[in-house]
């Protein structure tokens, strides 16, 4: 069976658009996975997620990067400390999905915070990275960073470039043209009126809102075919998720 390599969005605490979306991309265990982050915040079940990621290690080739929320989950979990932006942002609920967590499990999902990475790059120069870099040199030569998880810059350049410029033109943005293609999460393309992976020069977004009122998105990188859950909302029709951000 071929190999894929599938990339996933934001989840966000959603427990249940995850194994849905899984299911609806049909996944085997040839599978290679590439998670951009922020795996809590939101949704009920951001410990549930992370005891579910931790799992599927075992049947699959996964790498988990790192996003703003799981930094800031970490540092709670580490030193438990409550960020109160964190808490306005998604933090309230992860807190309550923890509830009586045994310490022998709080340790086990706190080494898994640990092991994640800022960023990635492929074998074919493809990078995954949860937000951004500001580094005209890449994300190795990146100043800050909390740029990782945080920088908007990149994806703004990318949406607002002309799209008739070539790779080759001194006007394309020279932090795009380090790598063959750039994946993000971040910054929901439903801010952008799109529900869908959005692709914009040589990035293509793949957070489609699954914190809000958006769906849970699976994209192969290789096809570009990408599979899609319900509306988060649908299946947490009891819960608000940030939506009151």
């Amino acid at each position: 069976m071929k190999t894929r390599t599938l990339v996933i969005g934001d989840i966000h605490g959603g427990l249940r658009g995850l194994q849905q979306v899984l299911e609806r991309a049909g996944l085997q265990p040839t599978d290679r996975l590439i998670f951009l982050g922020d795996y809590v915040d939101g949704w009920s079940e951001s410990a549930g997620v992370i005891a579910f990621l931790i799992g599927l290690q075992e049947t699959n080739t996964c790498i988990f990067i790192r996003g703003n929320h799981d930094t800031w989950c970490e540092t709670w979990l580490e030193r438990n400390y409550a960020d109160p932006t964190w808490l306005f942002h998604g933090g309230k609920p992860t807190v309550a999905s923890y509830g009586e967590y045994e310490e022998q499990k709080w340790k086990r999902h706190l080494n898994f915070f640990e092991s994640m990475r800022d960023y990635y790059t492929d074998d074919m120069n493809r990078l995954f990275i949860h937000a951004g870099f500001s580094s005209m040199h890449g994300p190795g030569k990146e100043i800050y960073a909390s740029n990782y998880s945080w920088d908007r810059t990149l994806w703004e350049a990318a949406v607002a470039m002309d799209k008739t410029l070539a790779k080759g033109s001194p006007l394309y943005p020279k932090r795009l043209k380090l790598f063959d293609e750039i994946y993000i999460g971040h910054t929901p393309t439903t801010d952008l009126g799109c529900g869908t992976p959005m692709n914009c020069a040589n990035v293509w977004n793949v957070d489609t809102g699954a914190a809000f009122k958006g769906k849970l998105t699976v994209l192969d990188i290789d096809t570009k075919e990408y599979w899609q859950s319900d509306p988060l909302k649908d299946l947490y029709p009891d819960e608000k998720g940030r939506n009151n951000d």
